[in-house]
C-alpha cells in the first residue's frame, strides 16, 4: 500500500485551485493561497516529487471529434490468466475509441469507457474488437446519457470532523453526449482517460502522464 503524504492547509489550497484550473500561473496561485511566488513554486515542485501531482491533462470534447456517443462495456475474459490479460489490456489501450480501462473485482473483469460516432459504430466496435476475440466470454454494453465531474480530490477528513478538508471550489459539472433519444444531454468537454498532452509551463507545466 502506498504511504500517504502529510499536507498542510497551503498544500491543500494549491491542490484545490490547480484541480479547478491547472493553467493557473504561479503568481496567481501564490496570491490566492497567500504565499510568495517562489514559495508556491517550491510547494508545487515538492508535490510533484512526492507523487501527489502526477501530471496535467488536455481535455478534449469527443463530440467535436465526431464521437457523439459514449458507452461503458463490461467485459469477461476466459481464461483470466496473465498471458491473456496482458495482451488484452495493451490492445484495448491502443484503440482510438477507448477513453479509459478499469480492471475490476467481481463478475466482470474489465470496464471499458468508449466514445464512438453512433450506435452503428458502437455495434461495429463490440463485434469486431470484443466478441470476435476468443478470450472474450461476454460483453455487456451500457450507454451513457450524461456525466458530471466531481471533486476536487483531497485527503479524507480527520477523525471527529465533518466532510473532506477544504472542499470548496468544486469543478463545474459537465455533460456527456446523450444516446439517441436522450433529452437535453450536452456535449462533454472531456472524459476520464482522454488522450493527454503537456500544457504551457505554468504550475501546470508538468509533463503528460
Amino acid at each position: 500500500m502506498v504511504d500517504s503524504v502529510v499536507l498542510d492547509p497551503v498544500d491543500l489550497d494549491i491542490l484545490r485551485l490547480l484541480q479547478n484550473d491547472a493553467r493557473t500561473t504561479y503568481r496567481d496561485l501564490a496570491a490566492q493561497v497567500g504565499v510568495a511566488a517562489s514559495t508556491c513554486l517550491d510547494r508545487v515542485a515538492r508535490l510533484r516529487r512526492a507523487g501527489v501531482i502526477l501530471g496535467h491533462q488536455l481535455r478534449l470534447d469527443p463530440a467535436r471529434l465526431g464521437r457523439g456517443l459514449q458507452a461503458l462495456l463490461s467485459v469477461q475474459l476466459r481464461p483470466h490468466r496473465r498471458e491473456i490479460v496482458g495482451p488484452f489490456v495493451e490492445r484495448i489501450r491502443g484503440l482510438p475509441d477507448a477513453l479509459a480501462l478499469f480492471h475490476l473485482a467481481g463478475p466482470d473483469d474489465y470496464l471499458v469507457h468508449v466514445a464512438v460516432a453512433d450506435t452503428a459504430d458502437l455495434q461495429r466496435l463490440v463485434l469486431d474488437e470484443f466478441t470476435s476475440r476468443r478470450e472474450v466470454a461476454r460483453v455487456e454494453t451500457r450507454l451513457i446519457f450524461q456525466r458530471w465531474d466531481c471533486g476536487p480530490l483531497l485527503p479524507p477528513a480527520a477523525p471527529g470532523t465533518s466532510g473532506a478538508q477544504g472542499t470548496t471550489g468544486t469543478p463545474g459539472a459537465t455533460g456527456t453526449p446523450g444516446a439517441p433519444g436522450a433529452p437535453g444531454a450536452p456535449g462533454a468537454p472531456g472524459a476520464p482517460g482522454t488522450k493527454t498532452g503537456s500544457l504551457p509551463d505554468e504550475p501546470g507545466g508538468v509533463t503528460e502522464k
